[in-house]
């Protein structure tokens, strides 16, 4: 039987002051928009966003010091986190409400005892929705709302068998709709909750150690579309 994995004890960010610049510019450029005419309705499956990461920088918060780095890389945007039960992420500097994400993430170091994934209606350090797996098997959607961690639906992180423990790369998608959050692996749904504390904000990928550091993620083909 597979053991239950509980979620992370400790959250932890560098936050980049170039991508907070962006997020500031992004604000401001939306309330301008909105005074001065009426949003053109955006068709379903229409790009919003997308990345692969080969012009550098492209508007991501990057940072390299001891506990890990941050980094544009091998043609994609690389995550290495090397503390024990320590979560790192970045965002794009942008400003959406309701998307559906997509990225290609590679481990390429590291214990599979881990977790990556994607964010979304990001507001700042302390507040945003991430949807995770791990390279042995376990999923979920979580919360950090005014700086506290919490699971969605869920109780701990699920398991699944459907998540190939052989691939080194898998295809992750979250919807975020309204009130509802699902998260994809490889084409399959694995998850769908409920919560309607966040209606916006930025989008970005994560990656965490849990008791063995060293875990090496690469993000590519970033992609967001209207729902």
């Amino acid at each position: 039987m597979p053991r239950i994995k509980h979620p992370r004890k400790f959250m932890f960010l560098w936050f980049s002051g170039f991508v907070i610049s962006g997020l500031l510019f992004a604000g401001c450029a939306g309330l301008k928009t909105q005074t001065s005419s009426t949003p053109t309705p955006v068709p379903a499956g229409a790009v919003l966003f997308e990345d692969d990461f080969t012009e550098v920088p492209s508007g991501w918060g990057i940072w390299n010091r001891k506990g890990g780095l941050v980094t544009y890389e091998q043609g994609g945007l690389r995550i290495l986190v090397n503390e024990v039960n320590f979560d790192f992420w970045s965002v794009a500097g942008k400003q959406f409400r309701d998307v559906n994400v997509e990225v290609d993430a590679a481990r390429l170091a590291g214990a599979a005892d881990n977790d990556f994934g994607l964010i979304c209606r990001y507001q700042d350090n302390h507040n945003f929705y991430m949807a995770m797996v791990s390279s042995d098997g376990y999923y979920g959607i979580a919360k950090m709302k005014d700086d506290q961690h919490s699971l969605i639906g869920i109780k701990q992180l699920q398991y699944s068998d459907q998540i190939k423990q052989d691939q080194i790369s898998h295809h992750l998608q979250v919807e975020c709709v309204g009130d509802r959050l699902s998260l994809s692996v490889d084409g399959l749904k694995l998850l769908d909750v409920h919560d309607s504390d966040f209606s916006g904000g930025d989008v970005g990928v994560m990656a965490g150690a849990y008791s063995s550091a060293g875990v090496d993620v690469l993000f590519d083909n970033f992609l967001v579309r209207q729902p």
